[in-house]
């Protein structure tokens, strides 16, 4: 890393800092007339899952108004990515977390530099599998998305907002009936 980059980073951390740091001050509904950084969940619609089969869900997420995340891969190390945590249910398997790419965005703050971002509204998708052995029925997850969110001057202390949904799992459809083979001779 070059002299002069690594002292950009220094900058960019140092400011972050002070954000961090000035919110221990001041909780930010504190201050009259400013708005809190907030990530909102829509309600999931009930996902019918067969036993036995992965299904994809897609999560809905909203960034609020003025306000950006770090996305799930942000371009430098210190900066904290978007998670999604879920405790699963007994013998329900969760597949690949699919989060979106980030919006590439510079900021006054380091106007030079490319930060990876989510704003506005994103989604994040999760594979289900319910185990064979799993009771037909209605299953819910809890979980908590992690996230940071920022605005354009200043950062705040990493948040944690809860996140819940349901699936119903099904048997498996039953396999197709096959009328057995028929005799080649002619009964008389």
């Amino acid at each position: 890393m070059s002299l002069k980059r690594s002292a950009k980073t220094l900058a960019v951390l140092a400011l972050l800092c002070v954000g961090v740091l000035a919110q221990g001050a001041f909780a930010q509904e504190d201050i009259p007339g400013k708005k809190a950084p907030s990530v909102t969940m829509s309600e999931a619609p009930l996902t019918t899952v067969m036993r036995g089969k992965e299904t994809p869900l897609t999560l809905h997420f909203r960034v609020g108004s003025g306000f950006h995340i770090n996305s799930n891969k942000p371009t430098e190390e210190y900066l904290i990515p978007t998670e999604l945590k879920l405790d699963v249910p007994t013998d329900i398997v969760v597949g690949k977390i699919g989060y979106p790419a980030g919006e590439s965005t510079s900021f006054a703050f380091a106007p030079d530099e490319k930060l990876s971002v989510y704003s506005g509204a994103f989604d994040i998708s999760v594979g289900i599998r319910p185990l064979s052995s799993v009771l037909p029925g209605k299953y819910e997850f809890r979980g908590r998305l992690r996230y940071q969110a920022c605005d354009n001057a200043s950062c705040y202390p990493p948040k944690t907002l809860p996140v819940s949904f349901e699936i119903k799992v099904t048997k498996a459809p039953p396999a197709p009936h096959k009328n057995p083979a028929q005799s080649p001779h002619v009964h008389g």
